[in-house]
């Protein structure tokens, strides 16, 4: 026997999830009845219409001389994986007065988990809640009670209150429920203070209590405190922390059929209802991003008020459930109104899909029939905001390239009079680079320094082009000394070192300071900023003369990887120790940086080319360390790390670097994110989002994270720390937040697609060293063969004419003839010299060893 009354709907990603009480049928001689929950999920069909069934299950449960019942059902997050799943609290009351609740999950095969079972001696009639866990939440005389699928026990809160009015999340709290009171005043207030206090006038009072950590938010207030006699229930849609202060964005309803948004305790605007009792309130964000109040009421009406003017835009009658969620498909939310209908038992036998904009269906209209342009329209209405959404977007594509040329034509005009300012006053103007400007140069040579002057100038130094930064920082016992490349800088950056000389005449120790380089790349917020809002369109390429040609395409190649290669170098550092230096008292030194610059000839790769130019020097003083000259300060600025990327750079580079797979194959990884913030006391910093820093007090403090998340199962957490020690305590804190299920996996060797673009490279350098061994070969054995196709030669030359007249004459040019042949094959197969076979072996040798030591860090990865 179908019992209706027993029949609850929940929406739940884009489905509809029916549960009903069915009783079994009863065998012949059996006296147990078994109560079956039925679930039925069902998506909505846009072809016909209709809501179609997916998929079904069942949950049996024993119901022997008792009583079943839905109590609720709601979505809550499975504290065990991190998933949101549909919850449902059932009661079984039996004849002893006993009422034993059960608390289950559904999953995604329809099977039904049991979570929690408890047993109390009174019904649950008043304030009932599901949240995260999962867990129950109640009122019963003037309590607060509450019980969780992890301990299985029914815990009070120390708190009395008339009744619940919002159970939620709240950063950094947790689950928090907010309440109301009778007043409790201190004892403190004096007589004035009571006049004016309105808690003392209406004599209730708001207060929060937080379930986990069990305590009351006495520094909080979501709303006034003289609403606590008229407000019904409230809806906290927005929260956040700035500055270690909570900001809350809440609406709520009252007796007197009101509307009222809060913001930060202070009403800021109010909506007079169409209905009376109102008892609850939802939120919808549909297509444009607008937010909807959604208000139920007592009579089964339904009314809708949009968020940006507090109007009501549309409203119901006897309306049996509404709910909210993307039904259809299309990225937003809607609304499902399901109507009352005495004709029919079916709960989706009449409902309304809509999101007061382009998307509106209703059943029993059947648009392709009934209507036939009615979806056409809807259709073209949709295609014409694409069109218009992507003329928008071209238009502000033109505005910004007009921005770039206008802004380009100025600095042309600048340029151009600061070098006739120069002219006439005689001094030297140096141009600057074509790459500099956003120019592409003519010609296919490489682009060359100009001087604009009155006598021919000097080149300019290379630091004025492929230094940006030089600086210097202490982080401990450490110098931290970096240098920032420019980007055109156009070296090879596989091998890039610098070294410190002291600039003082020291006879007993050598000038040269032992230090270990780094070469680090960081993501800068200015910099991804400024690439999405320049450019819009990648720049335009030079055309060359003949693409055809080998030794084009390989000079192509080449620079495309010294490009790749480019992109990845921001920053070297030098790292050495700091107390040595201090002996002293005032040290001088030179920043040298070391670099190959790759050369090409005739398709083939040379050998680099070393060079060596002074990027600058510093100084260091025992005054400039006491005064915390070149510190690094890692300060808190609102909700992030305030901290200048030299800073973060010279963190990086005195720490040692481990990174983590971290797989979970049942459960989501949210919690890494949570241990980060929370135990961890991480905040990210503010020129760099990709990373956070611990302010947590002990060891700890100063250590870097960057954690990546591949998917919600996998991810990879990499550590910047100071010593092993540190790194054992992070990741013994991290393992007791995460699942026994959890994977966590060191690795050794890098990125797989770091590794794969080096192996490219490698094999590269590998085959152009072979192939300009046998270039030389060939190029011998075609020197060889071009003496018997000389155009012109013939053998009626003075030498061999003479020979061919007698018999013993044509002998000996056979013999002759005969020889020279012998010594075009010994040419052929000729030996090499030992030097030059030991030079050419020990290039093979090297590339192949490159090529094989990549290939296994690649294997390890």
């Amino acid at each position: 026997m179908l019992l209706s009354e027993q029949q609850h709907v929940l929406a739940y990603n884009g489905e509809l999830l029916i549960f009903q009480l069915s009783k079994a049928k009863r065998k012949e001689g059996a006296a147990d009845k078994t109560v079956k929950l039925c679930i039925r999920r069902m998506a909505y069909d846009r072809d016909t219409q209709l809501f179609v069934q997916k998929s079904s299950g069942a949950f049996n449960v024993p119901a022997k001389h008792s009583e079943t019942e839905i109590v609720c059902c709601d979505c809550t997050t499975h504290s065990k994986t991190g998933i949101v799943l549909p919850c449902v609290l059932m009661k079984v009351k039996r004849r002893n007065s006993v009422v034993e609740h059960l608390l289950l999950l559904l999953h995604s095969s329809n099977w039904f988990e049991q979570c929690c079972c408890f047993k109390l001696d009174y019904e649950l009639k008043e304030d009932i809640r599901l949240f995260a866990g999962p867990s129950v939440l109640w009122r019963h005389a003037n309590k607060l009670f509450y019980i969780s699928s992890d301990t299985c026990t029914v815990l009070s809160a120390p708190v009395q209150l008339s009744s619940i009015v919002w159970a939620g999340e709240i950063e950094g709290e947790g689950t928090v429920v907010l309440g109301i009171r009778a007043a409790c005043l201190p004892e403190s207030e004096d007589g004035d203070e009571f006049a004016t206090s309105d808690r003392a006038i209406w004599g209730s009072e708001f207060f929060g209590y937080a379930i986990e950590r069990q305590k009351m938010l006495t520094d909080t207030c979501f709303m006034p405190h003289a609403y606590s006699r008229v407000v019904s229930s409230v809806c906290v849609f927005k929260n956040e922390r700035l500055k270690k202060q909570l900001r809350v964005s809440a609406v709520a309803i009252t007796h007197k059929n009101q509307l009222i948004w809060f913001q930060d305790c202070v009403p800021k605007g109010v909506c007079e209802l169409p209905y009376e009792k109102p008892c609850l309130i939802k939120t919808a964000v549909t297509s444009g991003n607008d937010l909807l109040f959604i208000v139920s009421f007592s009579s089964g009406n339904i009314c809708v008020v949009r968020r940006e003017n507090l109007q009501v835009v549309s409203k119901w009658e006897t309306v049996k459930s509404v709910l909210v969620d993307d039904f259809i498909g299309s990225g937003t939310e809607q609304l499902l109104l399901l109507f009352n209908d005495d004709s029919n038992t079916d709960v989706l036998n009449t409902f309304k899909i809509t999101d007061f904009g382009k998307i509106n269906y209703e059943s029993g209209i059947h648009y392709k029939d009934d209507v036939p342009a009615a979806e056409g329209l809807q259709e073209n209405g949709l295609f014409t905001i694409q069109a218009l959404e992507t003329r928008l977007q071209a238009g502000l594509t033109s505005v910004r390239e007009l921005q770039q040329h206008l802004g380009l034509k100025k600095r042309v005009i600048l340029g151009s009079c600061k070098a006739l300012v120069d002219l006439v006053e005689g001094r030297s103007h140096i141009l600057p680079s074509a790459k500099k400007e956003g120019l592409v140069s003519l010609w296919d040579d490489a682009e060359k320094p100009y001087s604009v002057s009155k006598e021919p100038s000097l080149t300019p130094k290379l630091q004025d082009h492929f230094v940006e930064k030089l600086w210097q920082r202490v982080v401990g016992d450490s110098l931290v000394v970096g240098v920032k490349l420019t980007k055109s800088f156009c070296l090879s950056v596989g091998d890039i070192s610098l070294s410190l000389v002291m600039d003082q005449d020291f006879s007993l120790i050598s000038p040269i300071i032992e230090c270990r380089n780094k070469i680090i790349k960081v993501n800068e917020v200015s910099s991804a900023l400024f690439a999405f809002s320049c450019q819009i369109e990648p720049p335009q390429k030079k055309m060359k003369l003949d693409l055809h040609s080998k030794k084009d395409l390989k000079e192509e190649f080449h620079n495309r990887c010294s490009r790749t290669q480019l992109d990845k170098t921001n920053t070297v550092t030098a790292v050495t120790s700091l107390s040595p230096l201090l002996a002293f008292h005032r040290v001088c030194c030179a920043v040298l940086l070391h670099a190959k610059k790759q050369r090409h000839r005739n398709g083939d790769l040379l050998k680099s080319k070393r060079i060596t130019f002074l990027c600058g020097k510093i100084l260091l003083s025992l005054e400039d360390i006491s005064n915390r000259k070149y510190s690094v300060n890692m300060l808190k600025d609102n909700s992030y790390c305030a901290a200048s990327m030299e800073d973060i750079v010279a963190i990086l580079a005195v720490s040692i670097r481990f990174t983590f797979q971290i797989v979970s194959s049942d459960c989501t990884l949210t919690r890494v994110n949570s241990w980060l913030l929370g135990e961890m006391d991480c905040l990210p910093f503010k020129e760099c989002h990709d990373m956070v820093f611990s302010h947590k007090a002990g060891n700890i403090y100063g250590t870097v994270f960057s954690w990546t998340l591949k998917s919600p199962f996998e991810g990879v957490l990499t550590l910047f720390c100071r010593s092993l020690t540190v790194l054992f305590q992070c990741l013994h804190s991290l393992i007791r937040v995460l699942p026994p299920s959890c994977d966590v996996k060191l690795l050794k060797s890098g990125s797989k697609s770091a590794l794969t673009e080096q192996l490219v490279l490698a094999l590269e350098k590998e085959m152009f060293t072979s192939r300009s061994f046998l270039s030389s070969k060939e190029g011998k054995a075609e020197n060889n063969m071009t003496r018997w196709n000389v155009p012109g030669k013939k053998i009626s030359d003075p030498p061999m004419a003479s020979l061919l007249d007698t018999e013993a004459g044509v002998q000996q040019f056979r013999e002759r003839l005969q020889n020279e042949k012998e010594q075009f094959v010994l040419s052929m197969n000729e030996t090499m010299d030992g030097t030059l076979y030991k030079e050419v072996a020990l290039k093979v040798a090297e590339a192949q060893l490159s090529s094989d030591m990549i290939v296994w860090r690649l294997g390890n990865s």
